[in-house]
């Protein structure tokens, strides 16, 4: 959802309830995360811009004040008209029903980020929903984000939650490397509009909702997807959906009654943001040139195997395989 960045998830948009039940789960604990990403993640590369700021302080949101602050982030992140902002109350008691309402605290106690999300039981199982983060602009690629998650991550296998479900737009690269290179998700379902065609933000505009739902299995040794990440060599020379010219204008895809290649791959522009200021007529046809090509795939047997950006080229890719037969569009 968030251009100015979100670093793993939608954030800002209060998801729905819907098969989710609610229950009372408490973390009474104190919590540490290291200093540095545990030595089994992905390096982060680009240098030391890439270091999250001196004395980091991650932590759960404790103060009226601390919960304001976050609430002022969400305004600026979405806008003041933005109306599904999660309130301070909610932020607060949430915390008592097993949510997490934390934070990345600088030395002077401004609050740069945060995360927020809701425990619940779906088929007899705790999970969580994690309906929120966000970091400031300026302080983008610099591992805040990635630290939050683990806050979380580490703050649910105490309470027993063995995976964490969110949403992110498709059309946002950067968070699809985020989510698919750093934490491994794997993509359970995609959603047409699903907080509806206007949000009040205008960081939807021409583009409408449509939302991976993905899911991160934090209590699995690999933290990660279904299946292996795919191999390159063979995904850059698989075909491509919907392939964009020399302009940035993407192709409508045509697609198949049944499906086609073992890997085919579909293509996003790697800065959607900068599509929207251009053009909003020009956004709108990559979400209508993806969606078509995303859900054909989901249909008919594929999964979302990876993303990778094109390096030289201004390219960003979904890798789909093919998981099982499957005949018609069912």
């Amino acid at each position: 959802m968030c251009t100015t960045w979100c670093a793993a998830q939608d954030a800002g948009l209060v998801d729905g309830n819907d098969g989710i039940v609610y229950v009372a789960v408490y973390f009474t604990g104190t919590l540490s995360v290291p200093a540095q990403p545990p030595s089994d993640s992905p390096a982060i590369a680009g240098g030391a811009s890439h270091v999250p700021p001196p004395d980091l302080d991650i932590r759960h949101l404790r103060t009226h004040e601390e919960f304001a602050a976050c609430v002022a982030l969400q305004n600026e992140t979405w806008g003041a008209n933005f109306s599904e902002r999660v309130p301070a109350a909610i932020l607060k008691v949430s915390q008592r029903l097993g949510g997490v309402s934390a934070g990345a605290f600088d030395s002077h106690n401004r609050l740069l980020g945060f995360v927020f999300g809701m425990t619940g039981v779906e088929n007899g199982r705790l999970v969580h929903w994690s309906d929120m983060l966000a970091v400031r602009p300026e302080l983008r690629d610099r591992g805040i984000g990635r630290r939050l998650k683990e806050f979380q991550r580490e703050t649910l296998l105490q309470l027993g939650v063995g995976v964490i479900y969110w949403t992110f737009d498709p059309l946002v690269a950067r968070n699809a490397h985020f989510n698919f290179n750093r934490l491994g998700v794997e993509v359970t379902e995609y959603v047409t509009d699903m907080y509806g065609p206007d949000t009040d933000s205008a960081l939807h505009r021409g583009l409408g909702t449509d939302r991976f739902i993905v899911a991160w299995r934090i209590a699995e040794p690999a933290a990660g997807g279904a299946g292996a990440p795919p191999d390159l060599a063979e995904a850059r020379s698989a075909r491509v959906l919907n392939l964009s010219n020399g302009a940035g204008v993407p192709a409508s895809p045509r697609l198949p009654d049944g499906p086609a290649e073992v890997t085919l791959r579909v293509e996003i522009p790697p800065e959607i943001d900068k599509v929207q200021a251009a053009s909003l007529a020009l956004a709108g046809r990559w979400r209508a040139a993806t969606r078509a090509a995303l859900t054909w795939g989901l249909r008919h047997g594929y999964r979302v195997a990876g993303f990778y950006r094109e390096g030289g080229e201004p390219r960003a890719y979904y890798v789909l395989s093919l998981e099982r037969p499957t005949g018609g569009a069912g």
